[in-house]
């Protein structure tokens, strides 16, 4: 487990992965991994566990009812388990396809087009 929450690490798929993200919809997934892999990290996905039931108590009746299918989810990692999220964006060490710095606006996927000529703390909400 991570020293702290900012930096954590587990096995995904067998490898010992930097934690990236979780929970992240299909959509998020492909933008994140186009974006690492466009950096030369090796990007390891897998499906998201499904969170564990509360125990049911025991009734006369049983009660057969299904829960609502949850969406699916991903856990991301790349395989540099040292690899910081916060500390590759605000460090600049995150390139776009096109060669620009990842600014926080474009990783949270707010902005299409990185645009650091701005710094991040006089934008304007």
């Amino acid at each position: 487990m991570a020293i702290n929450k900012n930096h954590e690490f587990e096995e995904l798929a067998g490898v010992k992965c930097g934690i990236v993200e979780k929970n992240v919809t299909p959509e998020r997934l492909a933008f994140i991994t186009a974006l690492l892999e466009a950096n030369g990290y090796t990007v390891v996905a897998v499906p998201t566990p499904a969170p564990k039931a509360a125990p049911v108590p025991k009734t006369a009746e049983p009660v057969a009812e299904t829960a609502p299918a949850a969406p699916e989810t991903f856990t991301v990692g790349v395989t540099d388990y040292t690899f910081n999220t916060i500390n590759a964006i605000f460090g600049r060490q995150l390139k776009t396809p096109t060669g620009n710095v990842v600014t926080l606006a474009y990783w949270q996927q707010k902005d299409t087009e990185s645009n650091d000529e701005l710094p991040y703390f006089q934008l304007q909400p």
